[in-house]
């Protein structure tokens, strides 16, 4: 009977091991343990750690934390991609003194995470062309960028998406899908009317969501004109309530800065 020994593994020596056959060693070694950085910058790290006469440990340290770096890098840019935001938006980009009703210590403040560790909500409320959707992709991917799931789309979307996973007996999976990423993006709520069976499953949503993980949503109606969106009264004052309770909102006002942007540009030219 075979036996497997629970012994930890122990260096092999390798006698008259050539530098030709050290780097083949190290390139196959590399793929088998799926180290793809290690394998790309090792000869580089040798010629920097003969230079710099690295210590054999530093010289390790140096190709390990290479790899995790590069791993993040690649977890971060997964998490953005899997997002599913329409653009590329970053808050590097945002220009703070096109429109004074954002205040930047605000966005900076919302740019550390906190609040979606907590599982608050944000609302952005305000007219075309005042920045919401920038902030919503930018913030969004700021929280991908710090490990958090976050997963964006549009409200109609996400509405027609539930109707047909109702009509297909699996509104339950869809709702727990939604439900699970830390930070649940909703931009263009309000825009288009939704019917009550409309709005009850994107209360679902919600309710599955409160208090747990957070929201954000962009909406260019005011609170107080949502029930031309949901139409029923008290649909809408609950569904009000659960996206304003602990809720940062910021109203980005009415003045397009966007057009304003394109009147100057036209101009200009």
């Amino acid at each position: 009977m075979t036996t497997t020994s629970t012994r930890p593994a122990s260096l092999r020596r390798r006698q008259g091991l050539t530098e030709q056959a050290a780097q083949a060693a190290i390139d196959q070694a590399c793929r088998r343990l799926r180290l793809p950085t290690i394998r790309a910058v090792v000869d580089d790290a040798v010629t920097a750690a003969t230079k710099e006469q690295l210590t054999y440990q530093g010289f390790l340290a140096e190709l390990l934390l290479a790899e995790v770096d590069d791993r993040d890098r690649r977890s971060t840019l997964r998490r953005i991609k899997s997002a599913g935001f329409p653009r590329e938006k970053w808050l590097a980009d945002f220009d703070f003194t096109a429109n004074p009703n954002i205040n930047p210590a605000t966005i900076n403040e919302l740019a550390t995470g906190d609040w979606i560790r907590r599982g608050d909500p944000l609302c952005l409320i305000g007219d075309s062309g005042t920045g919401k959707s920038h902030l919503l992709i930018a913030l969004g991917t700021a929280a991908a960028e710090q490990g958090y799931r976050v997963r964006y789309t549009l409200a109609t979307r996400l509405v027609n998406e539930l109707v047909e996973a109702a009509d297909e007996k699996q509104l339950t999976k869809t709702i727990n899908r939604y439900g699970r990423v830390d930070l649940l993006v909703i931009d263009e709520l309000g825009y288009m009317e939704l019917d009550r069976r409309g709005a009850e499953l994107l209360f679902q949503v919600l309710t599955e969501r409160e208090e747990k993980n957070a929201i954000a949503i962009a909406s260019n109606q005011s609170f107080s004109a949502w029930t031309d969106t949901f139409t029923d009264p008290r649909l809408c004052a609950a569904i009000v309530d659960r996206l304003t309770y602990n809720a940062t909102i910021i109203e980005t006002g009415t003045h397009s800065y966007r057009l304003a942007h394109t009147r100057a540009r036209r101009t200009g030219a």
